[in-house]
């Protein structure tokens, strides 16, 4: 079941992949994707290629895959070790979610992070007492990092 529905995501993200968005499994391996996120226009990630670890679990869709960022990113929902806080990659799951759905959640974190819930915290710290200076620290992390 889990490998058929894999599939269909994999088809279905060929046809219409979101914006800013790609994903497809690493080498032939449909348990195991890669996926970019491209920084948002008019935001301190802008022209970084971010990318992401994408682990399917034996039971999909039934639990959630395993995601994470392989390249460094400075936001506040995101761990120094790539770790995502995103309610609908764990209590929030259903089936009826798709990769596609779940990366544009995660596009949405870039332009609104949610400083209440973070992961990391001086992060969170920045964007809320100072938003200019959270920009500019951004803006440098995705210049070494995601350029």
């Amino acid at each position: 079941m889990a490998l058929k529905r894999i599939h269909k995501e994999l088809v279905d993200f060929g046809k219409e992949p979101p914006a800013l968005c790609n994903a497809g499994p690493v080498g032939e391996d449909l348990w195991n994707w890669q996926a970019t996120i491209t920084g948002p226009p008019n935001s301190p990630y802008q022209g970084g290629v971010f990318y992401l670890k994408i682990n399917f679990p034996q039971d999909y869709p039934f639990k959630p895959p395993q995601i994470s960022f392989k390249t460094p990113i400075y936001h506040p929902n995101i761990s120094n070790e790539g770790s995502i806080c995103l309610d609908i990659l764990t209590h929030k799951w259903t089936p009826a979610l798709t990769i596609p759905k779940v990366l544009l959640s995660i596009c949405s974190l870039f332009d609104d992070p949610n400083p209440k819930s973070p992961l990391n915290r001086e992060a969170a710290d920045l964007y809320v007492r100072d938003r200019a200076a959270y920009n500019v620290k951004v803006r440098e992390w995705t210049q070494k990092y995601a350029m």
